[in-house]
């Protein structure tokens, strides 16, 4: 997936990017922020099972210009991690929508998605930027 804002996706003024089934979202970051970043060189990431709110700090992208905190979109609990990012940290740069997908999060409370940005809203936000 090399589209720069995919339709289905929910979006964050962090930059942060949820595709939900059923309750679970997986996180990752957009292709704007990757691209600011430029070469990212290394992902931290939570634990499974960490408990998170919504905004609380998930864990960090490092590229070569800086290092950048990541943010949950939505509350809930983390069930999966992508570990390839550890070995693998250029796949954010690569496919920031597929293959470098950062967690997965078993979804606490479903009325937060209604707060997360369409892609309409999140294009008008990266082109004000």
């Amino acid at each position: 997936m090399s589209e720069k804002f995919p339709e289905e996706l929910r979006y964050t003024d962090d930059h942060e990017w949820a595709s939900v089934s059923e309750n679970i979202a997986t996180i990752g970051i957009t292709h704007h922020a990757q691209d600011a970043l430029g070469e990212v060189v290394f992902v931290d990431l939570p634990e499974s099972g960490k408990e998170l709110s919504k905004g609380d700090t998930f864990g960090a992208v490092e590229s070569i210009k800086a290092v950048s905190d990541l943010y949950s979109p939505i509350s809930g609990k983390v069930i999966e991690i992508n570990s390839v990012l550890s070995d693998e940290p250029g796949n954010v740069n690569a496919d920031p929508y597929g293959d470098a997908w950062m967690v997965k999060i078993e979804v606490s409370d479903t009325a937060e998605l209604e707060e997360l940005m369409d892609v309409a809203a999140y294009k008008n936000l990266v082109d004000s930027l």
